[in-house]
């Protein structure tokens, strides 16, 4: 072959592998735009700042129970009425998980055990962890039970309020936890509790047994993304469900089938980073700590009249959505 010809076929062959590169670049470009949401360009929030109050240090975990916060810092429980202003404080041990409050005590979670303390914060009653590898993660309570998430063992624990072990319950497709990403909530007697490494969350009845499940993988609105997502659960006053994102951290709301409805914050919104953001709701406000500040944000009426009477996907606590 002479040497005009060979160097003609290698330009040719050259120009086919950039164009072909070309095409699969373009194709991922494009593939990415159809899948993920422009949210910079689209996203509006139905809630806005109302203000916020710091704590002294890191919040590790918080519950609202009846009109007061419940703040678990470094060795204190901090309580803080809806407003932001300080009215106590009382000492625990270093290493605290979680907090839950209900009428019957407050609930601190450790890594293998519960502290039970009265509200005048007196401790009230305590048991270890049933299993001498425990590594517990999230609690709640319902009227006669505690039930604790344990990413070592990657089951659910139940137990009485006494402290006597009822059982474990495992995921039908098994716990997949590859970290600390195991929140778990009660709304009316039904457990909910993120299978995070699956990206979904699985609902229990109190006797332990699997009622069903939703979510899916992926980076857009109403999938999960990363390895380990939703990072944290909550429950609005009608039984809606909230979760947030690490990642690019996001909250966003569910109804009670598990049907997605609408992002509520964006990580603009949050403050960015890619920690999740931990959150609570109280009437028709959503708490949301970062570091040692809890922002309150409440639902922006002017947003309602704009959306609402067309959809309710922005309005999780109106009636009938």
């Amino acid at each position: 072959m002479n040497k005009p010809l060979n160097i003609a076929l290698n330009i040719l062959i050259f120009a086919l592998i950039a164009g072909f590169g070309y095409y699969i670049i373009h194709s991922m470009k494009s593939d990415e735009k159809n899948t993920l949401p422009n949210e910079e360009d689209t996203f509006a929030s139905p809630y806005k700042l109302a203000y916020s109050f710091d704590a002294d240090s890191d919040i590790l975990s918080f519950y609202i129970f009846e009109h007061k916060i419940y703040i678990a810092l470094a060795d204190k429980i901090s309580v803080f009425d809806l407003l932001g202003n300080h009215q106590r404080d009382f000492a625990v041990k270093s290493g605290v998980r979680d907090i839950v409050v209900d009428h019957s005590a407050i609930y601190v979670l450790y890594p293998t055990e519960i502290i039970l303390y009265t509200f005048n914060g007196q401790k009230k009653h305590e048991w270890q962890a049933c299993s001498d590898n425990s590594d517990y993660c999230k609690v709640t309570t319902t009227k006669d039970y505690v039930f604790v998430t344990d990413a070592e063992n990657k089951n659910i624990v139940q137990y009485t309020k006494k402290g006597g072990l009822v059982r474990f319950i495992r995921s039908p497709v098994g716990f997949i936890i590859p970290s600390y990403t195991f929140d778990i909530i009660n709304i009316n007697d039904t457990i909910y509790t993120a299978n995070s490494g699956r990206h979904r969350i699985e609902s229990y009845t109190l006797n332990g047994e699997f009622i069903t499940s939703f979510g899916k993988s992926g980076a857009q609105a109403g999938a999960f993304a990363g390895c380990c997502n939703p990072v944290y659960l909550a429950q609005t006053a009608n039984g809606n469900i909230l979760t947030s994102e690490k990642g690019n951290p996001r909250i966003s709301s569910y109804g009670r089938d598990g049907k997605f409805r609408t992002i509520l914050f964006d990580a603009e919104m949050l403050g960015g980073g890619t920690a999740a953001f931990k959150m609570q709701v109280f009437g028709e406000n959503i708490y949301i700590a970062s570091k040692k500040t809890i922002s309150v944000y409440t639902f922006d009426a002017t947003f309602s009249e704009r959306t609402c009477a067309n959809s309710c996907a922005g309005c999780p606590f109106r009636e009938g959505c």
